[in-house]
């Protein structure tokens, strides 16, 4: 950087910044359930819906609207697999000029093809946002193209910052803190530079995911820090050096700095999701996670804090990875791994136990089991809980009973690989009949269909997993001998659930059956 700008000269870009010729102003929204649950009022800004479903196109535009007649003739180039590039694509749609948007090779086909709707001229190279990065600067070179950066320039902080002018337009009562996603740090360091410069009272606050956390590693080192590596569930900000312009805001106006973990941000996409209707991207939940992780940890009430839900490019086969995650990132779903005695009743004795648990009952989320051992059972139970902390007692409780138990609530091999791997071929599993039933998901579906059982058939594979339906999904195992066949026909017409029997089946043949 040649002029290192002030506050106040950075103030001046914000108020002429020239991003509503592709940027509308976006609502600030109350989070009603959120607030209600958290005892704050938390805004929510909706960057999420603007065109390219993010707040990049501010920062671009602002940029590129900046540039002379002749540059403007020639054409920008961006590296970026993501919303930058879609904000570049159509600032420069906007602007009559062409776009070259250098993309690794793995940029999923989605983004791909938004980037060219908008005239965008696609170019994939390398494996990596460096190896793109790197390509990008040797076309600038050899084209005569202008670099739009996607945070570490002026004019695109500057674009950013009119954010925070909205917000601070928009609310003009009390505001305690304003909560922003951080990547390469242009969007922080363009909402701070306004929020310091008009209302210096109110804190901002940086938030990064805890495997991305360049900038706030690089604050506390007081010198730029490169990642080796960065998680991608938050794609947005997975960014291993941040800006050198960005470092220096940062570093001297954010208050404050907070990292959250995967489950945290999937349990706030579902907490905006709620409140909103709307799905946000992982990097666009982070400062709604950040706001509950702060009014947990100081224990604040009555405050007013604003969110910047600053992008909502998700792709929809994220959405089961979401869901599954976060009930344990609002600690609303407990999991665990039990022994109980390989004997016949103590499936349902257990079961009832679980019925009987301190606080009142709860509901079974998951069940996963597989016969494999004469004397003992490996059961992986899924519950819902009433707060957070629960699980460790409701481990203690299932111990005191003779049920041993280990809490994996925040074991991440078990909530990302084993709870799907329970199973396998079983030589203690003769006469096994399996059968798909449909349960109504309500209390005692499960108890009904174990009190109708005899006693003499064994429960050999047990799979349920609660999928937020009216009714739920079911596999079960049951030793059944052939005299009993009879019996068993009318139990399952007692029981009344739909079923279909897939003991004949290949792939329960090849994978379950000895």
């Amino acid at each position: 950087m040649t002029k290192q700008l002030k506050p106040a000269d950075y103030l001046k870009k914000i108020l002429t910044a020239r991003v509503y010729d592709v940027a509308v102003e976006s609502a600030l929204e109350p989070a009603k359930n959120l607030s209600r649950r958290l005892h704050n009022k938390v805004l929510l800004k909706r960057e999420d819906q603007q065109a390219v479903f993010s707040f990049k196109l501010r920062g671009a535009y602002n940029k590129m609207a900046q540039l002379t007649p002749a540059q403007l003739k020639k054409g920008v180039i961006c590296a970026s697999a993501g919303n930058h590039a879609q904000g570049v694509a159509m600032s420069a749609h906007k602007l009559g000029t062409r776009a070259v948007i250098v993309m690794p090779v793995t940029t999923p086909q989605l983004k791909i093809e938004a980037v060219k709707a908008l005239g965008g001229e696609v170019v994939l190279h390398g494996d990596s946002y460096s190896d793109a990065y790197t390509h990008a600067a040797a076309l600038e070179k050899k084209q005569g193209l202008t670099f739009v950066h996607p945070f570490d320039d002026p004019d695109v902080i500057a674009g950013q910052g009119t954010i925070a002018m909205e917000i601070l337009r928009q609310h003009q009562g009390p505001l305690d803190a304003v909560f922003v996603a951080i990547g390469g740090g242009g969007l922080v360091s363009g909402v701070a530079n306004y929020i310091k410069a008009v209302r210096p009272e109110i804190k901002v606050i940086g938030v990064q995911m805890n495997d991305s956390d360049a900038m706030v590693q690089s604050v506390a080192a007081k010198k730029r820090v490169t990642l080796a590596d960065v998680g991608l569930f938050s794609d947005g900000t997975a960014v291993k050096l941040v800006g050198q312009e960005t470092f220096r805001i940062a570093r001297g106006l954010v208050d404050e700095f907070i990292t959250v973990d995967t489950d945290a941000v999937c349990a706030a996409i579902k907490d905006i999701f709620v409140d909103t209707r709307g799905i946000v991207e992982p990097a666009g939940a982070l400062a709604v996670a950040a706001i509950k992780q702060y009014v947990a940890t100081h224990k604040t009430r009555g405050q007013t804090y604003a969110a910047i839900l600053c992008g909502a490019n998700m792709n929809f086969d994220r959405l089961r990875f979401v869901a599954e995650r976060a009930e344990v990132g609002e600690e609303r779903e407990a999991l665990f791994a039990v022994t109980i005695p390989e004997e016949r009743g103590s499936f349902k004795r257990f079961c009832g136990l679980i019925g009987e648990l301190p606080g009142g009952p709860r509901n079974v989320t998951e069940f996963n089991y597989r016969i494999s051992d004469s004397a003992r059972a490996h059961v992986f139970v899924g519950l819902t809980t009433h707060g957070k902390g629960e699980s460790t007692k409701i481990a203690a409780n299932f111990s005191r009973h003779g049920f041993d138990a280990l809490d994996l609530t925040h074991d991440e091999l078990a909530k990302e690989h084993i709870r799907h791997m329970v199973g396998g071929h079983s030589s203690l599993a003769k006469d096994e009949r399996l059968l798909r039933f449909v349960f109504p998901e309500r209390p005692g579906a499960l108890m009904k269909f174990l009190s109708h059982m005899r006693p003499n058939w064994n429960i050999t594979l047990f799979h349920y997993r609660n999928q937020g339906a009216d009714y739920g999904r079911i596999l079960v195992g049951l030793q059944v001998p052939k005299a009993d066949s009879k019996a068993f026909g009318a139990f399952l017409d007692t029981l009344g659930y739909p079923f279909v029997e897939e003991t004949d089946n290949p792939v329960y043949r090849l994978f379950l059956q000895t």
